[in-house]
């Protein structure tokens, strides 16, 4: 049997206490990370209650198989089914969700890398650089970056994309980015997978539009609420709306029915008053009372009002309308004279 170094198995011991003492176990690739900012990375996790340790994978391996076996939970040993690249331990009291969004958040920029896929569109913006005239100049436009030489200084004349998020960066443009000072990759902890409470979490499930899903939820809610108050199931939140819904059903059944309350009564008045009048037009001036007539009088002022109403809407469409036909003819005009 091979010999294993004591450091190895104390490495392994150490990994699996700090496996158990945390509820949420994280894989992590930190080979993209300078030593740098990955010392600042640790700073960050253990000021959000959470610790990181980087170890060579088959230590990382062993340690979750010990734990796994030790305390019976086989899904936590699925784990190892994503250790790649440079990983680390990464454990902490934060839930899934939340830490992809906190490793995500603390992802610092980078400069240019021939052949590295870049996560966003990359722009050169408008505006003089701190570069002077050279070969550069020649290079920026043979990539359709329109520059030229202002006042002793490469100027870029406007907002220029240069690769789209997912394109790969090639030597050429690597050198024009870095020279601008413009850094388009981004570097952090490429968060691996995450366990919890025998779950197994992949980036691909914890990465969620979060303005999107609270959109959802408010939908949901709004249909669960509108639905248990149309089949007048109560709640805290549903028994006023139930019973403001009931109130009105049942005042318009009386209403109908012209039953009389003091919440009924101005309706079912002005519902005799509006029959009234509809029958009053019918019948001749000569047999109608003053009052009626009076009514009726006010009634046409009312109707003219809301017809007047309306035509001053119609014209001020139409007038709009001329506006933007006018503006055609202008144009139009212009183009004639323009092209001769």
């Amino acid at each position: 049997m091979a010999h294993v170094a004591e450091w190895k198995k104390k490495e392994v011991e150490e990994l699996a206490n700090l496996i158990k003492s945390y509820p949420v176990v994280a894989l992590v690739d930190v080979s993209s990370m300078p030593a740098y900012p990955l010392s600042q990375m640790r700073r960050l996790i253990r000021e959000n209650n959470g610790l990181l340790r980087v170890s060579r994978n088959t230590l990382i391996e062993l340690a979750i198989k010990k734990v796994a076996q030790e305390l019976g939970k086989p899904e936590l040993e699925k784990l190892i089914n994503y250790i790649e690249g440079g990983a680390g331990i990464l454990v902490t009291t934060m839930n899934p969700f939340k830490l992809y969004k906190f490793l995500q958040q603390n992802r610092q920029p980078a400069p240019a890398k021939p052949g590295a896929k870049v996560p966003k569109d990359v722009v050169i913006p408008a505006g003089p650089t701190s570069l002077a005239p050279g070969p550069i100049v020649g290079q920026m436009q043979a990539m359709g970056i329109p520059a030229r030489i202002e006042r002793g200084k490469v100027t870029i004349q406007k907002d220029t994309v240069v690769l789209k998020a997912g394109e790969e960066i090639t030597p050429e443009l690597a050198n024009i980015l870095n020279a601008l000072g413009i850094q388009p990759l981004e570097v952090g902890l490429d968060l691996l997978a995450v366990y919890e409470d025998g779950i197994i979490y992949t980036p691909d499930v914890l990465a969620i539009d979060e303005s999107e899903y609270i959109n959802m939820l408010q939908k949901a809610y709004m249909h669960a609420f509108n639905l248990a108050v149309n089949i007048a199931y109560p709640t805290p939140q549903t028994i006023e709306a139930i019973i403001q819904k009931a109130f009105l059903n049942a005042k318009a059944v009386a209403v109908e029915a012209g039953y009389i309350t003091k919440e009924t009564i101005s309706d079912i008045i002005g519902r005799a008053i509006r029959a009234m009048l509809l029958l009053a037009q019918q019948l001749p001036e000569d047999v109608l009372d003053e009052k009626t007539k009076e009514l009726l009088s006010a009634q046409a002022q009312v109707t003219l009002a809301q017809v007047e109403e309306e035509k001053k809407e119609e014209k001020v469409e139409e007038e709009k309308e001329e506006e933007e036909e006018a503006s055609e003819e202008e144009a139009l005009a212009g183009l004639s004279a323009l092209f001769g």
